[in-house]
């Protein structure tokens, strides 16, 4: 749950952030630095609330559905199950069965693989704006 909560206040300080870029007083100074930046915030903004999203699938659940759900979702020739897990970091719950074969559940299996996908681009959003800053301020030297 804190994961969760922490995911939450995260995701709506960053939209606020970057709601308030959108006002107009900030527009005629934005600059490829500034946008760089703004896309990684909101490429990281997309990847939390996806993860919570995935989040929801799992903390929402009892026990007992869980359960259900390993159950109902059991791959042929895997016998009866020993256990539970979940990991947060690829997000997923995984079933574990008695022959140590495990399979992942609940979570939606776009969800991973959407937020590396985000995460390569806040990556390389958050890059050019650092390599392009430099090149700005020299710029705005020669104009001044």
């Amino acid at each position: 749950m804190v994961v969760f909560f922490v995911g939450i206040t995260t995701l709506v300080s960053i939209t606020a952030y970057l709601c308030s870029r959108l006002a107009r007083r900030t527009r005629p100074r934005y600059t490829s630095v500034r946008a760089g930046r703004d896309v990684a915030l909101a490429a990281i903004a997309a990847g939390i609330a996806l993860y919570l999203w995935g989040l929801l699938h799992v903390l929402f659940l009892e026990d007992q559905e869980q359960a259900q759900e390993c159950e109902r979702q059991r791959p042929e020739g895997v016998p009866s199950l020993v256990g539970r897990r979940g990991d947060f970091l690829p997000l997923r719950l995984v079933c574990e069965a008695s022959n140590g074969r495990d399979y992942s559940v609940l979570i939606p299996e776009y969800i991973n693989p959407t937020i590396a996908v985000l995460t390569l681009l806040a990556l390389l959003s958050a890059v050019a704006s650092v390599v392009l800053h430099p090149m700005q301020r020299t710029a705005s030297r020669k104009k001044g």
